[in-house]
């Protein structure tokens, strides 16, 4: 052990250092760090649900504009399936117009044949009549027995050449009535052949329509998608920022309970404290395990955690009952220190600096707790560790 005049120059030296850095202080710091860090948490939880909410709003808008074309779409359909019905209607009609076309034209050959039969007919009664070697026109009437009987030839004469030219002249009007109605039936046909290329324009036009549409829906749903897609997302790390605010109130809160704990400690003076050999062993390769890669005033930071532990009245009150406290230490919890406490792995540091933890020096002042160092921890940072 130290002689009693370094024991007290240590003592008065750790005073000046709790009074420098009493532990309320670090706590407070910490608590006042954590809640700036839920404060940032929140702030950016509540930038995050806007987000969402904004493009929560966005798909209903897409939604809208997408609905507003599938309307569309339906009544373009509509007018598709009418246009297509009034285009068979057109080529049915065509299709008939054409059979009718094609009678006509039947039936003005045929017309045309009786007229030029009845012409021939005629002029071959006529040369019989005017020009026949064996009797003349002149002759029949001359041959005639008596005057009455001359009449009577006279008349049949006129008869037979006026019913030829009745017959010649109905059958001319007939060819000319059937030469209109063909005439007729073109035109008509022409008429739904310009009705049917309108119709196929105005179907082409349509399906153009239909297709646009049709890729403006696909459009609108891929970018439904993908903003649903981002507010899932957007869910799913709100969710992660609930959680990590909890943590960090939770956290928090351990903070305050430390804080409040740290107040109500009441503190013995080093003197009242007796070490045995078994507690330098102990504390040394407890150093060993938590700071034997750290800096020497790393591991008297350590040994000093241990020592103000054992002073305050809120924990117990020998080195190992401190050690062994319930999920206090690490290497008590995974087995390190029973290794290291089975081949003695402290080094000539770690026995100097539990020698100097228990002599009552401290380069922490009160401080009761250390860990690696996390966001928004404050307190003293020796090595790789912060102390508070």
């Amino acid at each position: 052990m130290k002689p009693l005049w370094y024991r007290l120059v240590l003592s008065i030296v750790a005073c000046f250092l709790c009074a420098a850095l009493p532990v309320r202080t670090v706590q407070a710091s910490n608590v006042d760090a954590l809640r700036q860090q839920i404060s940032a948490a929140e702030e950016l939880k509540k930038s995050t649900e806007n987000a969402k909410e904004a493009t929560e709003e966005n798909i209903g808008g897409l939604n809208s504009a997408k609905n507003s074309l599938q309307t569309k779409l339906n009544g373009l359909t509509q007018d598709l399936t009418q246009i297509s019905e009034n285009l068979e209607e057109i080529e049915s009609n065509i299709i008939a117009k054409n059979e009718e076309i094609a009678d006509t034209q039947q039936r003005l050959e045929l017309a045309r044949q009786t007229e030029e039969t009845q012409y021939a007919d005629m002029k071959r009664r006529l040369r019989y009549l005017y020009a026949d070697k064996n009797q003349s026109y002149v002759e029949m009437l001359v041959s005639a027995k008596s005057f009455g009987d001359f009449l009577n030839q006279s008349i049949y004469i006129e008869k037979l050449h006026g019913y030829d030219r009745k017959m010649f002249l109905q059958y001319k009007a007939n060819r000319e009535a059937i030469e209109e109605m063909e005439a007729q039936l073109e035109e008509e046909r022409a008429n739904l052949d310009a009705l049917k290329k309108q119709a196929e324009e105005e179907k082409s036009k349509i399906s153009a329509n239909v297709n646009s549409t049709r890729s403006g829906i696909a459009g609108y749903a891929d970018q439904i998608a993908a903003a649903e897609a981002q507010a899932d997302l957007l869910a799913d790390q709100i969710k992660q920022q609930e959680s990590d605010i909890a943590a960090l109130q939770k956290q928090l809160a351990e903070e305050i309970a430390k804080s409040r704990l740290a107040a109500q400690s009441k503190w013995r003076d080093i003197s009242e404290v007796t070490f045995s050999e078994e507690d330098r062993y102990l504390l040394a390769n407890l150093i060993y395990c938590e700071a034997g890669n750290q800096p020497y005033d790393g591991q008297v930071a350590v040994g000093a955690v241990v020592i103000n532990r054992v002073l305050s009245s809120v924990y117990p009150n020998t080195v190992s009952g401190v050690i062994y406290q319930y999920k206090q230490f690490a290497p008590v919890l995974d087995g390190h220190l029973a290794l290291a406490l089975a081949s003695n792995r402290a080094t000539a540091a770690c026995y100097r600096a539990a020698d100097e933890a228990m002599s009552g020096f401290t380069n922490v002042g009160q401080c009761v707790y250390f860990r690696t160092p996390i966001p928004g921890l404050t307190g003293i940072q020796i090595g790789g560790h912060i102390f508070y």
